[in-house]
């Protein structure tokens, strides 16, 4: 698999653009997903110098496969230093090993610790707790 990084340093690609992986992962989510617009401002967040993160675009043969989503917290020691907020795998590819290198790509060119918000019926929890994520907190919210 090849990668594609839009982020505050490199850019948006011109071919993978932020609009395109934002559709992507509107469509792939599915029920674990937002609107497209959501998704966008997550990665306006990314282009954001002040703010930061990742977007990881996966490809085989030049088609997009997967995308990964990492915002940055610009929090040490108590909050991890980065949240990973969408990841997705083209649902025909999925079971062939791409969320794996995703995840482990994103691990890899993070800096600093990674946290996730996972379903407890969503499939790739079990990816995340082979690849080392473990649950040390249960989240409470309260909507307003």
């Amino acid at each position: 698999m090849e990668f594609k990084y839009n982020n505050h340093i490199t850019g948006a690609d011109v071919i993978y653009t932020n609009q395109i992986a934002a559709e992507f992962l509107y469509t792939h989510l599915e029920e674990y997903g937002d609107k497209i617009g959501d998704i966008l401002k997550c990665m306006d967040y990314v282009m954001n110098p002040e703010k930061g993160g990742n977007i990881i675009i996966g490809l085989d043969d030049a088609k997009i496969v997967g995308v990964v989503v990492l915002n940055n917290t610009g929090m040490r020691d108590y909050i991890p230093e980065n949240i990973l907020v969408y990841i997705a795998v083209d649902s025909s590819q999925r079971g062939e090993g791409y969320g794996k290198e995703l995840m482990q790509k994103a691990i890899s060119i993070s800096e600093g610790n990674i946290a996730l918000h996972v379903e407890p019926n969503n499939p790739a929890l079990k990816l995340y707790e082979k690849l080392g994520f473990t649950n040390k907190y249960l989240e409470m919210r309260l909507n307003k």
